[in-house]
Protein backbone atom coordinates (compact mmCIF):
# COMPACT_ATOMS: atom_id res chain seq x y z
CA UNK A 1 0.00 0.00 0.00
CA UNK A 2 3.19 2.82 0.92
CA UNK A 3 4.83 1.35 -2.31
CA UNK A 4 1.37 2.39 -4.32
CA UNK A 5 0.56 5.48 -2.38
CA UNK A 6 4.71 6.69 -3.35
CA UNK A 7 3.78 5.73 -6.84
CA UNK A 8 1.04 7.87 -6.70
CA UNK A 9 2.40 10.76 -5.78
CA UNK A 10 5.38 10.48 -7.84
CA UNK A 11 2.69 10.03 -11.22
CA UNK A 12 0.99 13.27 -10.39
CA UNK A 13 4.02 15.23 -9.41
CA UNK A 14 5.37 14.36 -13.41
CA UNK A 15 1.73 15.48 -14.79
CA UNK A 16 1.89 18.47 -12.48
CA UNK A 17 5.51 19.74 -13.71
CA UNK A 18 4.55 18.65 -17.38
CA UNK A 19 1.49 20.71 -17.32
CA UNK A 20 3.55 23.74 -16.03
CA UNK A 21 5.46 23.39 -19.08
CA UNK A 22 2.66 24.20 -21.50
CA UNK A 23 1.31 28.01 -21.62
CA UNK A 24 -1.80 28.62 -20.50
CA UNK A 25 -2.59 30.41 -24.03
CA UNK A 26 -2.27 29.66 -27.55
CA UNK A 27 0.72 31.60 -29.30
CA UNK A 28 2.08 31.12 -32.51
CA UNK A 29 4.93 33.96 -33.06
CA UNK A 30 6.28 34.01 -36.57
CA UNK A 31 9.50 35.73 -35.85
CA UNK A 32 12.78 35.20 -33.86
CA UNK A 33 12.06 38.95 -31.78
CA UNK A 34 8.11 37.56 -31.32
CA UNK A 35 9.27 34.19 -30.22
CA UNK A 36 11.77 36.00 -27.73
CA UNK A 37 9.12 37.71 -26.08
CA UNK A 38 7.00 35.15 -25.40
CA UNK A 39 10.14 33.53 -23.35
CA UNK A 40 11.04 36.78 -21.70
CA UNK A 41 7.66 36.83 -20.03
CA UNK A 42 7.40 32.98 -19.40
CA UNK A 43 8.19 31.40 -16.03
CA UNK A 44 9.36 28.28 -17.61
CA UNK A 45 12.83 29.15 -17.88
CA UNK A 46 13.15 29.72 -13.72
CA UNK A 47 13.95 26.55 -11.83
CA UNK A 48 10.61 26.87 -9.63
CA UNK A 49 9.15 28.31 -13.05
CA UNK A 50 7.78 31.74 -10.48
CA UNK A 51 9.64 34.03 -12.49
CA UNK A 52 11.21 35.93 -15.84
CA UNK A 53 13.13 37.94 -17.32
CA UNK A 54 10.25 40.63 -16.89
CA UNK A 55 9.96 39.76 -13.24
CA UNK A 56 13.18 42.31 -12.81
CA UNK A 57 13.08 43.87 -16.69
CA UNK A 58 9.91 45.55 -15.98
CA UNK A 59 8.12 47.35 -18.99
CA UNK A 60 6.81 50.19 -16.69
CA UNK A 61 10.23 50.83 -15.22
CA UNK A 62 11.81 51.08 -18.78
CA UNK A 63 12.57 47.33 -18.59
CA UNK A 64 14.70 47.66 -15.37
CA UNK A 65 13.45 47.16 -11.66
CA UNK A 66 12.31 49.95 -9.66
CA UNK A 67 13.96 48.71 -6.05
CA UNK A 68 18.15 48.88 -5.39
CA UNK A 69 18.15 44.75 -5.91
CA UNK A 70 16.03 42.78 -7.26
CA UNK A 71 14.97 39.46 -5.82
CA UNK A 72 15.51 35.72 -8.00
CA UNK A 73 13.73 32.67 -7.22
CA UNK A 74 13.04 31.83 -3.23
CA UNK A 75 13.23 35.44 -2.52
CA UNK A 76 17.07 35.45 -3.17
CA UNK A 77 17.81 39.01 -3.36
CA UNK A 78 20.30 39.93 -6.27
CA UNK A 79 24.05 41.92 -5.52
CA UNK A 80 23.43 44.79 -8.06
CA UNK A 81 20.81 47.09 -9.53
CA UNK A 82 18.65 45.57 -12.24
CA UNK A 83 20.25 46.86 -15.52
CA UNK A 84 17.36 48.50 -18.20
CA UNK A 85 17.71 46.17 -21.49
CA UNK A 86 15.90 48.43 -23.26
CA UNK A 87 18.37 50.85 -26.06
CA UNK A 88 21.27 47.80 -26.06
CA UNK A 89 20.85 47.33 -29.94
CA UNK A 90 24.18 49.14 -30.31
CA UNK A 91 26.23 48.11 -27.28
CA UNK A 92 29.32 45.65 -27.16
CA UNK A 93 29.06 45.56 -23.59
CA UNK A 94 26.76 43.75 -20.84
CA UNK A 95 26.22 43.49 -17.60
CA UNK A 96 27.52 46.20 -14.91
CA UNK A 97 30.78 44.20 -14.83
CA UNK A 98 31.17 43.89 -18.75
CA UNK A 99 31.17 40.05 -18.47
CA UNK A 100 29.04 39.19 -21.78
CA UNK A 101 30.16 40.64 -24.88
CA UNK A 102 26.93 39.99 -26.96
CA UNK A 103 23.25 40.08 -25.77
CA UNK A 104 23.14 36.43 -27.15
CA UNK A 105 25.58 35.24 -23.91
CA UNK A 106 23.49 37.76 -22.09
CA UNK A 107 20.17 36.32 -22.36
CA UNK A 108 21.41 33.26 -20.98
CA UNK A 109 23.67 34.34 -18.21
CA UNK A 110 20.25 35.86 -16.03
CA UNK A 111 18.60 31.95 -16.33
CA UNK A 112 21.20 29.46 -15.06
CA UNK A 113 22.35 32.06 -12.09
CA UNK A 114 22.09 30.56 -8.70
CA UNK A 115 20.59 33.91 -7.60
CA UNK A 116 18.45 34.60 -9.88
CA UNK A 117 16.41 31.90 -12.06
CA UNK A 118 18.46 28.98 -11.04
CA UNK A 119 18.01 27.19 -14.33
CA UNK A 120 20.94 24.79 -15.85
CA UNK A 121 20.26 26.17 -19.43
CA UNK A 122 20.15 22.06 -20.92
CA UNK A 123 17.55 21.85 -18.54
CA UNK A 124 15.56 24.94 -19.69
CA UNK A 125 16.45 23.46 -23.43
CA UNK A 126 14.73 20.20 -22.46
CA UNK A 127 11.68 22.20 -21.14
CA UNK A 128 11.01 23.91 -24.41
CA UNK A 129 11.66 20.76 -25.89
CA UNK A 130 9.00 18.89 -23.97
CA UNK A 131 6.52 21.74 -25.04
CA UNK A 132 4.53 20.97 -28.41
CA UNK A 133 3.78 24.83 -28.67
CA UNK A 134 7.68 26.01 -28.36
CA UNK A 135 8.83 22.95 -30.13
CA UNK A 136 6.54 24.11 -33.23
CA UNK A 137 7.72 27.11 -32.70
CA UNK A 138 11.22 27.09 -32.68
CA UNK A 139 10.99 24.28 -35.72
CA UNK A 140 9.08 27.09 -38.11
CA UNK A 141 11.20 30.28 -37.12
CA UNK A 142 14.80 28.92 -36.64
CA UNK A 143 14.01 25.46 -39.08
CA UNK A 144 15.14 23.14 -35.68
CA UNK A 145 14.28 21.76 -32.16
CA UNK A 146 15.01 24.73 -29.44
CA UNK A 147 18.91 24.38 -27.93
CA UNK A 148 20.71 26.95 -26.44
CA UNK A 149 21.99 28.87 -29.34
CA UNK A 150 18.83 29.59 -30.85
CA UNK A 151 17.21 30.17 -27.48
CA UNK A 152 19.08 32.59 -26.66
CA UNK A 153 19.11 34.26 -30.13
CA UNK A 154 15.34 34.80 -29.78
CA UNK A 155 15.73 36.32 -26.66
CA UNK A 156 18.66 38.46 -27.76
CA UNK A 157 16.10 39.11 -30.76
CA UNK A 158 13.27 40.69 -29.05
CA UNK A 159 15.80 42.90 -26.68
CA UNK A 160 17.11 44.66 -30.04
CA UNK A 161 12.84 45.86 -30.50
CA UNK A 162 13.27 47.78 -27.49
CA UNK A 163 14.52 51.05 -28.61
CA UNK A 164 13.35 54.46 -28.08
CA UNK A 165 13.96 57.48 -30.92
CA UNK A 166 10.40 59.81 -29.74
CA UNK A 167 11.62 61.65 -26.76
CA UNK A 168 11.57 65.33 -26.62
CA UNK A 169 15.91 65.48 -27.45
CA UNK A 170 14.96 63.81 -30.42
CA UNK A 171 12.02 65.77 -31.62
CA UNK A 172 14.36 68.75 -30.86
CA UNK A 173 17.55 67.34 -31.85
CA UNK A 174 15.37 66.41 -35.67
CA UNK A 175 14.33 70.29 -35.71
CA UNK A 176 11.22 70.81 -33.26
CA UNK A 177 12.44 73.78 -30.88
CA UNK A 178 9.75 73.80 -29.29
CA UNK A 179 10.30 69.96 -27.98
CA UNK A 180 12.29 70.59 -25.19
CA UNK A 181 12.02 73.55 -22.69
CA UNK A 182 14.56 76.69 -22.19
CA UNK A 183 15.30 74.81 -19.14
CA UNK A 184 16.23 71.12 -20.81
CA UNK A 185 17.99 73.21 -23.27
CA UNK A 186 20.09 74.98 -20.89
CA UNK A 187 20.81 71.38 -19.05
CA UNK A 188 22.14 70.35 -22.39
CA UNK A 189 24.67 72.93 -22.76
CA UNK A 190 25.36 72.34 -18.77
CA UNK A 191 25.59 68.21 -20.09
CA UNK A 192 28.29 69.40 -22.76
CA UNK A 193 30.13 71.93 -21.38
CA UNK A 194 30.21 72.35 -17.29
CA UNK A 195 29.07 69.35 -16.38
CA UNK A 196 31.45 67.53 -18.41
CA UNK A 197 28.47 64.32 -18.90
CA UNK A 198 29.22 64.40 -22.16
CA UNK A 199 32.67 63.04 -21.31
CA UNK A 200 30.97 59.64 -20.89
CA UNK A 201 27.90 59.88 -22.35
CA UNK A 202 27.40 60.96 -25.75
CA UNK A 203 26.17 58.92 -29.05
CA UNK A 204 22.69 58.04 -29.91
CA UNK A 205 22.49 56.73 -26.65
CA UNK A 206 24.50 58.57 -24.53
CA UNK A 207 27.19 56.14 -23.64
CA UNK A 208 30.77 55.57 -24.22
CA UNK A 209 30.18 51.74 -23.67
CA UNK A 210 33.15 51.65 -21.46
CA UNK A 211 34.24 50.39 -18.21
CA UNK A 212 34.23 53.50 -15.87
CA UNK A 213 35.16 54.16 -12.01
CA UNK A 214 32.82 57.16 -10.59
CA UNK A 215 34.10 56.63 -7.30
CA UNK A 216 31.73 54.23 -6.03
CA UNK A 217 34.36 52.05 -4.66
CA UNK A 218 36.31 52.58 -1.87
CA UNK A 219 37.52 49.26 -0.53
CA UNK A 220 35.93 49.52 2.94
CA UNK A 221 32.38 50.33 2.96
CA UNK A 222 31.81 50.25 -1.08
CA UNK A 223 33.67 47.04 -2.09
CA UNK A 224 32.52 45.54 -5.19
CA UNK A 225 35.12 45.50 -7.53
CA UNK A 226 33.59 45.27 -10.88
CA UNK A 227 35.31 44.97 -13.76
CA UNK A 228 38.16 43.82 -10.94
CA UNK A 229 36.35 40.59 -9.89
CA UNK A 230 35.94 39.49 -14.10
CA UNK A 231 40.08 40.63 -14.95
CA UNK A 232 41.66 39.91 -11.81
CA UNK A 233 43.68 43.44 -12.07
CA UNK A 234 43.78 45.88 -9.35
CA UNK A 235 43.33 48.63 -11.96
CA UNK A 236 39.96 47.67 -12.80
CA UNK A 237 38.59 47.61 -9.29
CA UNK A 238 35.50 50.14 -8.94
CA UNK A 239 35.38 50.34 -12.76
CA UNK A 240 31.53 49.39 -13.72
CA UNK A 241 29.54 49.73 -17.58
CA UNK A 242 28.65 53.30 -18.16
CA UNK A 243 24.94 52.86 -18.77
CA UNK A 244 23.40 54.83 -21.45
CA UNK A 245 20.55 57.59 -20.67
CA UNK A 246 17.60 56.87 -22.59
CA UNK A 247 14.71 56.71 -20.46
CA UNK A 248 16.79 57.33 -17.50
CA UNK A 249 13.77 58.56 -15.72
CA UNK A 250 11.74 55.47 -16.11
CA UNK A 251 15.21 53.36 -14.16
CA UNK A 252 15.58 54.41 -10.89
CA UNK A 253 17.24 53.65 -8.36
CA UNK A 254 20.76 54.56 -10.01
CA UNK A 255 23.80 53.01 -9.95
CA UNK A 256 25.13 49.60 -10.07
CA UNK A 257 24.41 49.33 -6.28
CA UNK A 258 20.77 51.36 -6.76
CA UNK A 259 22.33 53.98 -3.85
CA UNK A 260 20.71 56.89 -5.57
CA UNK A 261 16.96 57.33 -5.55
CA UNK A 262 16.34 59.83 -7.86
CA UNK A 263 18.08 62.10 -10.62
CA UNK A 264 18.68 64.75 -8.11
CA UNK A 265 20.44 62.40 -6.04
CA UNK A 266 22.64 61.48 -9.03
CA UNK A 267 23.32 65.31 -9.48
CA UNK A 268 24.00 66.20 -6.00
CA UNK A 269 26.49 63.25 -6.18
CA UNK A 270 28.36 64.39 -9.44
CA UNK A 271 28.33 67.65 -8.02
CA UNK A 272 30.46 67.11 -5.26
CA UNK A 273 31.50 63.30 -5.24
CA UNK A 274 33.84 63.89 -2.46
CA UNK A 275 30.83 64.95 0.26
CA UNK A 276 29.68 61.11 -0.70
CA UNK A 277 32.12 58.56 -0.57
CA UNK A 278 35.30 61.05 0.33
CA UNK A 279 38.08 58.31 0.18
CA UNK A 280 37.43 56.65 -3.47
CA UNK A 281 40.05 54.33 -5.46
CA UNK A 282 41.15 54.27 -9.05
CA UNK A 283 38.48 57.11 -9.83
CA UNK A 284 38.36 58.44 -13.69
CA UNK A 285 40.71 61.10 -13.67
CA UNK A 286 37.48 62.29 -15.92
CA UNK A 287 35.22 62.87 -12.99
CA UNK A 288 35.54 66.62 -12.19
CA UNK A 289 35.34 67.84 -8.76
CA UNK A 290 33.97 69.70 -7.74
CA UNK A 291 31.25 70.76 -10.36
CA UNK A 292 30.15 73.98 -8.11
CA UNK A 293 26.72 73.83 -10.27
CA UNK A 294 24.23 76.26 -8.81
CA UNK A 295 20.81 75.46 -8.47
CA UNK A 296 18.89 76.61 -11.06
CA UNK A 297 21.62 74.60 -12.91
CA UNK A 298 21.25 71.37 -11.16
CA UNK A 299 17.28 72.25 -12.27
CA UNK A 300 18.24 72.66 -15.80
CA UNK A 301 20.62 69.60 -16.22
CA UNK A 302 17.51 67.70 -14.20
CA UNK A 303 15.34 68.95 -17.07
CA UNK A 304 17.11 67.74 -19.82
CA UNK A 305 17.82 64.47 -18.60
CA UNK A 306 13.71 64.31 -18.24
CA UNK A 307 14.28 64.74 -22.18
CA UNK A 308 16.06 61.52 -22.71
CA UNK A 309 12.59 59.32 -22.18
CA UNK A 310 10.01 58.75 -24.08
Amino acid sequence: MKQNTILLSAIIASIITLAADFPTHSFTPKTEAELGKQLFFDPILSGDRSISCGSCHKPEYGFADNVPFSFGIDSTKTTRNTPTVKNVLARSRFFWDGRANTLEEQALKPIENPDEMNLPISVAVERLNNNPQYRRAFKKIFGRKPDSLNLAHAIAAYERTLESTYTAWDRFHNGDTKAMSASAQRGRDLFLEKANCFECHFGPDFTIDEMVNIGIYDEVNYTDKGLGAITGNAADNGKFKVPGLRNIIKTAPYMHNGMFATLRDVIEYYNNPDSVIPNAVNVDPRLRKPLHLTEQEKQDLEAFLIALSD
